[in-house]
């Protein structure tokens, strides 16, 4: 959540010029050039059939950016301005993915699918944003030139049929599910759920009266859920991300904040304060075991390792509480 409020000092891609955009776009292919180059080496010693292919995909970003630099040279001179990608509010980054060895094919192959997919959608809407036939013409063919999903996968080595496709409609239908509601409802039943332990654990055991540990618990689930809600739709627009409708995603962020918060609050709707107290314990561990299955589900997080990071993060959390509580 920090790291989202900071791109609050980022620029709009709408508001970028069209310099801006092809400097922003020769950046991107330097740095997506620099990543090929890097699964390359790192899969020369077991799979150097698909690094010659990475390094090829590498010498094509190469090209791409020469001919960027020839078209800005062309329009606006010898002087590109300094804009990246962290740069601009919404725009696709990239995780170090690159620095961890071994590498996996698999993991790598998907990793430069979404990569090729992310740079296509970047190209077709900065082509929208430019009024010169020429720069126009450029985005357009880099736009069709990274839509690579087909092209990628036949360069390595994989053969595609009508079931293929029919099959890789469905992974993007559902890999857009995930990003627009799954990937920020989950983000917000983590934030609701664990945020607000230490806070509704230790008015509880500090007053041991249920009614005003079910108005902390209340106003710390509510504020949490609007703040969640609006910091993931002010964020990214999802229009070069492709995450989908902000309006969406900060619903789905807000109201899995808000439930994450309520479901231990509620319990101390309960006169009896260890009752309230067993019951609202009871409800964290459904909250933690329903965080780790989603994790796992929708994720590709690994059962036990999400289990350990959350049940390890929520104990410290809750024993903090309750520590701060009794003190």
């Amino acid at each position: 959540m920090i790291n989202r409020l900071f791109s609050f000092g980022r620029r709009d891609f709408a508001s970028l010029s069209e310099q801006e955009i092809l400097a922003l776009a020769i950046s991107s292919e330097e740095d997506d050039a620099r990543i090929y180059k890097a699964y390359a080496d790192g899969l020369r010693d077991d799979f150097p059939a698909s690094a010659k292919v990475f390094d090829e995909m590498a010498e094509e970003e190469n090209e791409h950016r020469r001919r960027l630099i020839e078209q800005h040279k062309t329009r606006f001179g010898d002087t590109i301005p300094l804009i990246r990608r962290e740069h601009v509010r919404g725009y696709y980054e990239r995780k170090p993915d690159w620095l961890v060895r071994p590498l996996g094919i698999e993991k790598v192959r998907d990793m430069a699918e979404q990569m090729e997919n992310q740079a296509h959608r970047f190209y077709v809407e900065a082509a929208k944003r430019t009024g010169d036939a020429d720069t126009r013409k450029l985005l357009g063919d880099l736009a069709q030139a990274e839509k690579g999903h087909e092209s990628l996968a036949r360069r390595l080595g994989t053969k595609h049929t009508p079931d293929d496709v029919k099959e890789e409609e469905a992974a993007t239908e559902h890999k857009q599910f995930v990003l627009t509601y799954v990937q920020p409802g989950l983000a917000g039943l983590m934030d609701g759920s664990v945020s607000t332990l230490a806070p509704i654990f230790a008015a509880a055991f500090a007053t041991q009266d249920t009614w005003q540990t079910f108005l902390v618990g209340l106003s710390a689930s509510v504020g949490a859920g609007i703040s969640m809600g609006f910091t993931e739709a002010a964020h990214d627009d999802g229009v070069i991300s492709g995450r989908g409708s902000p309006i969406k995603r900060g619903l789905a962020s807000g109201i899995m904040t808000a439930i994450g918060g309520l479901g231990h609050a509620l319990p101390y709707l309960i006169p009896h304060f260890w009752t309230a107290t067993s019951i609202a314990a009871l409800v964290v561990l459904i909250e933690l075991w329903a965080i780790t299955w989603i994790q796992n589900r929708y994720m590709d997080t690994p059962f036990l390792r999400a289990a350990f990071q959350v049940v390890l993060g929520g104990s410290l959390v809750l024993a903090a509480g309750v520590l701060i509580g009794n003190a």
